[in-house]
């Protein structure tokens, strides 16, 4: 196999998703010559100024790191005054510009955690959940100008059992970004060595992802039992299923943490009622 030995290669990313697949590069052999993340940014109710996950990985590793606020002129002059033969991204959390795109001999390849063309955009792991959209996987694309539009350079199919149909999102991402990472390992090798021809996406076939949001999280517990716990599922971690209630003439907020489904039925095991620590469902309904 081609070694990637000698080509230094930087690594855009940022949240847990990004650390995941770093893990399962630098398993393979593969360390990046430079990490690029998103800025330090205040977090939790105190708003303490905290670093992106991906930040902490490299820094334990004692691997450089560029945190831009913005993808200029001045930030793009550290790019190209050194020898970075290939880019790699994996959820960056920003939009690339050509005159980045243009600047690694190798081009700049993607993990994104769909089969493309379909799920193109920010929330495909888990609007796969949530469209129960259960033929899935993971591909590698070489990144162009327009959002998850370049060609396909590799693909992995994720087959999950019935049983195991619909996963938490939070699992459902650790797994795809594993082996997206796994993917990226095997591929790059052969992608610097010229033996891959990229296959270019049907765009007739592209479907579309939204950015999710806090108030997609909102449930109405009396419509459909297996939405709802595609809901419940597909939002785990962020934003969270919830739906409100009243207590003590009071209309208050409940988180489910916790669910089953089992024939046509929708069971609450476990929530949080706002200001108050997790509890069963039943103990709640008591309360």
């Amino acid at each position: 196999m081609p070694s990637t030995s000698k080509i230094p290669f930087v690594f855009f990313g940022t949240p847990h998703f990004a650390v995941f697949v770093l893990e399962e590069l630098d398993a393979a052999g593969f360390k990046p010559s430079l990490i690029v993340t998103a800025p330090d940014k205040p977090q939790g109710r105190k708003l303490v100024i905290t670093p992106p996950p991906v930040k902490r990985w490299a820094i334990e590793r004692n691997i450089s790191i560029l945190q831009p606020e913005k993808l200029d002129s001045s930030f793009l002059y550290k790019l190209r005054t050194t020898d970075y033969g290939l880019f790699t991204v994996a959820a960056y959390g920003k939009i690339l510009p050509k005159a980045l795109l243009d600047i690694p001999k190798h081009g700049v390849l993607n993990v994104h955690p769909s089969l493309l063309p379909r799920l193109r955009g920010a929330s495909p792991v888990r609007s796969a959940i949530l469209e129960d959209e259960r033929a899935t996987g993971v591909s590698i694309m070489l990144m162009d100008e327009k959002m998850d539009h370049g060609p396909i350079v590799a693909q992995a199919t994720i087959e999950l059992e019935p049983s195991e149909w619909p996963p938490k999102a939070r699992i459902f991402e650790e797994l795809m970004a594993r082996e997206g990472g796994k993917l990226l390992a095997e591929v790059m090798p052969e992608w610097i060595a010229g033996n891959i021809t990229p296959e270019p996406q049907d765009d007739s076939k592209a479907t579309f992802c939204k950015k999710i949001t806090k108030e997609d999280g909102l449930i109405d517990l009396s419509g459909d039992p297996y939405k709802n716990f595609l809901k419940i599922r597909g939002y785990d971690g962020w934003p969270g299923a919830y739906f409100f209630a009243e207590r003590s003439n009071k209309k208050i907020r409940v988180k489910i943490n916790d669910a089953e489904f089992s024939n046509g039925r929708l069971t609450l095991k476990r929530v949080t009622p706002e200001g108050k620590k997790e509890m069963g469902y039943e103990a709640f309904l008591r309360s």
